[in-house]
């Protein structure tokens, strides 16, 4: 029987390449975006490689859609074996003004939900089958090197990292691995270093040894 990654955050980019990863490693993938229309296109494209594949749609801004997609996943594919949270919002951060709704609003998209998410399986069903989380963070804010425009990414990954250290304390005890990969620089297709394709193979690694609960990649 296949294990089963939840990939929260599907996207042409590092999202789908993850999922792809652990896809080549026998795993089912369940890939949950906000976009239905580009979750049909995702859908066709891992089915057209031979990967097994399902698709549930949420909106990381408002965790009661995950609460949805995560029971309903259960209830038809059973526990998951793992969980990546890759949803971070990257665009420049313009002519929008800092503001506290807009920090609010970015916080539960960037991070927030991403606790959301992994207390919805910190479960004894999933600590039964070592399941693991993992975070997308942002080497830029484990270094303290904020990039002035993607200042409300730079708090909220700041704040991931933080949280990844909490969660993995906590869970721990019960079996339950979590981690962060800390990308430190823009995902470029082709890219020597920083592929998208590339940066998948270290979240399959941290999956399997259960090593390092912090990775800057």
């Amino acid at each position: 029987m296949k294990k089963i990654l939840i990939l929260v955050g599907a996207g042409k980019g590092l999202g789908n390449a993850v999922a792809k990863e652990f896809a080549s490693h026998n795993f089912s993938v369940v890939l949950i975006s906000r976009n239905q229309h580009n979750l049909d296109a995702y859908s066709e494209e891992f089915a057209s490689l031979g990967y097994e594949v399902y698709t549930k749609v949420a909106d990381a801004r408002y965790p009661d859609t995950l609460t949805k997609a995560f029971d309903e996943i259960i209830a038809e594919l059973g526990t998951p074996d793992a969980l990546v949270y890759n949803v971070g919002i990257t665009e420049p951060d313009g002519e929008r003004a800092m503001s506290n709704e807009l920090l609010l609003e970015r916080y539960q998209i960037d991070a927030a939900s991403a606790y959301h998410c992994a207390s919805l399986l910190a479960t004894d069903e999933f600590a039964k089958k070592n399941g693991a989380i993992i975070f997308t963070g942002g080497g830029f804010a484990h270094t303290f090197q904020p990039i002035p425009f993607l200042k409300a990414l730079c708090i909220d990954k700041a704040a991931l990292n933080a949280m990844n250290i909490v969660l993995h304390q906590a869970l721990e005890p019960m079996g339950i691995f979590v981690g962060s990969i800390l990308v430190s620089n823009v995902i470029i297709p082709g890219d020597k270093k920083y592929d998208p394709q590339l940066i998948a193979k270290a979240y399959w690694r941290m999956y399997e040894e259960r090593g390092d609960y912090q990775v800057a990649y």
